[in-house]
C-alpha cells in the first residue's frame, strides 16, 4: 500500500499521454482543440506586420521560463531536504496520521518526488525552447508573401509542440499535490492522486472553457 501510494502519480502521470490519446478517440481534448486556434493564431500572424505577435510570444515565454526557474528552486530543495532527512524524521512523522514510515519509505518517496520535479524541468525547458524557435520563424516571416502553407505548418507545429510540453510540466506539479497528501496517510495520498487525474480529464474533456472553445470558428492549412 505504502509503496503504491508513493509510485502512483508517477505512474498517472507518465501513463497519462495514453489514456487520453483513448478518451480523444471520441471526443476531442482542450489541447486539440486549442491546437486548432493556434493554427489560426499563426495564419493571421503572417499577413500582419505588428509586434502583436511578439508580444503574446514573449508572454507565454515568460509563463515557461517562470515555471522552469521554479523547478530548479524546487530541485534544490529536495536536495536540501534528502541530505537533511535524519534530522527532518521526527517532524514528518509527526505528520503522518497513524501510519508507521520507515526510513526507506521517506527515502523513495522523496526520490519520486525529485525525479518528477526533474522531469517537470526538462519539459519547461523543452516548452521554452520550442517558443523560442516559433518566435524565431515568426520574425522570420516574410508579411509579402500571401500564402505559404509549408511555413504556416511549421510554426504551428512548434507552438503546439512547446504548448504539449508546457502541459506536461504543469501536470507534474498537479501530481505532486498527491505525493505531499501522502505524507499523511497512503489512503490519502491516493486518493489525491485518482482526484487529479480525474480534474485534468474533467479540464481537458468536460470542462465549460473547454465548451466555450469549442464554439469558435476552426480552419486547416
Amino acid at each position: 500500500m505504502i509503496l503504491i501510494s508513493t509510485l502512483l502519480p508517477l505512474i498517472f502521470w507518465i501513463f497519462y499521454g495514453s489514456l487520453s490519446q483513448m478518451i480523444g478517440h471520441n471526443r476531442k481534448s482542450m489541447s486539440s482543440i486549442m491546437a486548432n486556434q493556434r493554427l489560426r493564431w499563426v495564419k493571421n500572424a503572417v499577413r500582419r506586420d505588428t509586434p502583436l505577435d511578439g508580444i503574446l510570444t514573449g508572454n507565454i515565454m515568460s509563463a515557461v521560463s517562470f515555471f522552469a526557474s521554479t523547478s530548479v528552486l524546487l530541485i534544490l530543495t529536495m536536495f536540501a531536504v534528502i541530505g537533511k532527512l535524519d534530522d527532518l524524521l521526527p517532524t514528518l512523522r509527526s505528520l503522518s496520521w497513524q501510519i508507521d514510515y520507515s526510513d526507506l519509505d521517506y527515502q523513495l518517496h522523496f526520490m519520486i518526488m525529485l525525479i518528477m520535479t526533474v522531469m517537470a524541468f526538462l519539459s519547461f525547458t523543452l516548452a521554452l525552447r520550442h517558443f523560442n524557435h516559433f518566435c524565431i520563424l515568426l520574425g522570420a516571416a516574410d508579411h509579402t508573401i500571401k500564402d505559404n502553407s509549408a511555413e504556416v505548418a511549421a510554426m504551428t507545429a512548434l507552438n503546439t509542440q512547446g504548448a504539449r510540453y508546457f502541459n506536461n510540466g504543469i501536470r507534474a506539479y498537479y501530481f505532486s499535490i498527491a505525493n505531499v497528501g501522502w505524507f499523511l496517510s497512503p489512503e490519502i495520498g491516493m486518493a489525491l492522486a485518482v482526484a487529479t487525474i480525474g480534474f485534468i480529464i474533467y479540464r481537458e474533456y468536460f470542462s465549460v472553457t473547454r465548451k466555450a472553445i469549442l464554439q469558435l470558428p476552426s480552419t486547416t492549412i
